[in-house]
């Protein structure tokens, strides 16, 4: 799959919408109750771009995002406003936000994940694009530090630690982060009227979740 590690203008992005979409089939019984299953294990995110766009020049700035992107073929890294980081957006992220997993003396690389939970009830989220220079790692409650004991695969979402900094067994590995979304365009045609965008019209930009 063809990824370009770019990010999507960030101040068009704060002024988009969108969220998570989830796939829900449901079948309803003769007696009214109903049988709900998912064909989808992760939410899937859509955004719609436009909405972020507030003058010509954010116009000009899109197409030629979408123009180097080549429309669908390459996806691109997104910062979602609302669900950017390990921690709640306007909190800061800690290196014992999240954990990551437990050492058993031997493995070496471990997946960034972000958990969400809402009462006795837990999803989480694998993070493959996490943002250069903003990861924390903590192993037993004891921070880390990148380059000497670690090192980040900004394009996968993967710690690994170097020799003599291998957890060992029983050891809780926490992190902390910001990250994007990997994603592409969900068209190959910009329709853009630019007199309907004067008269206050959005244009439709969307962007959807892709698989990394």
């Amino acid at each position: 799959m063809s990824f370009h590690e770019i990010r999507f203008p960030t101040d068009i992005a704060l002024g988009a919408s969108g969220g998570p979409e989830r796939r829900t089939e449901i079948v309803t019984l003769g007696s009214g109750f109903e049988e709900r299953n998912t064909p989808w294990a992760h939410a899937r995110r859509r955004y719609n771009a436009g909405y972020g766009v507030k003058s010509r020049n954010d116009l000009h700035t899109v197409i030629s995002f979408f123009e180097n992107r080549q429309g669908r073929l390459h996806g691109f890294r997104w910062k979602d406003p609302t669900d950017f980081k390990s921690s709640p957006p306007q909190d800061g992220a800690a290196n014992d936000d999240q954990v990551i997993g437990t050492g058993d003396g031997v493995a070496v690389s471990f997946a960034l994940v972000k958990t969400y939970q809402s009462g006795a009830q837990t999803y989480s989220r694998l993070i493959t694009k996490p943002v250069a220079g903003s990861v924390l790692v903590a192993v037993a409650g004891a921070a880390q530090t990148e380059g000497a004991h670690f090192t980040v695969d900004s394009a996968t979402g993967l710690i690994t630690f170097l020799a003599g900094s291998i957890p060992a067994n029983g050891q809780v590995i926490t992190a902390g982060y910001e990250f994007d979304v990997p994603v592409r365009f969900d068209t190959d045609y910009l329709n853009i009227d630019v007199g309907a965008f004067r008269a206050g019209d959005i244009p439709d930009i969307p962007i959807v979740e892709i698989r990394v």
